[in-house]
C-alpha cells in the first residue's frame, strides 16, 4: 500500500518531537542489519547480483586499455570531458 507524500509530510508535522519512546521499541536500523558491522543494513542497499566470471577476458582488456587512455589523456593535460580532447 502506497501512502501519498503530503499524508506523509502530515504526519510527520502531527508528530510529538518530544514524545519519549519506549523501553521494548525496536530500532529500524537492527531488522535487517547482518552482523558482519557494515554501516547499512541488507535491505537498504542489498548487494548486487552475480559475482566474479561474468566478463570475458577481451571484455576486461578493453576496460583496461580505455582507462589506460584516459589516463594517458589526462596525464598530457588534456581534457576529453566533451568527447572532443582539446588543450585543457
Amino acid at each position: 500500500m502506497l501512502v501519498p507524500d503530503e499524508e506523509l509530510a502530515a504526519e510527520a508535522l502531527a508528530a510529538d518531537p518530544d514524545a519519549l519512546v519506549p523501553d521494548d521499541a525496536v530500532s529500524v536500523w537492527s531488522l535487517g542489519s547482518s552482523e558482519d558491522g557494515a554501516l547499512l543494513p541488507g535491505w537498504y542497499m542489498p548487494t548486487p547480483a552475480g559475482g566474479r566470471g561474468r566478463h570475458s577476458r577481451a571484455r576486461t582488456q578493453v576496460v583496461y586499455l580505455l582507462v589506460a587512455a584516459f589516463l594517458l589523456i589526462n596525464a598530457a593535460r588534456l581534457c576529453s570531458a566533451y568527447g572532443r580532447v582539446v588543450i585543457a
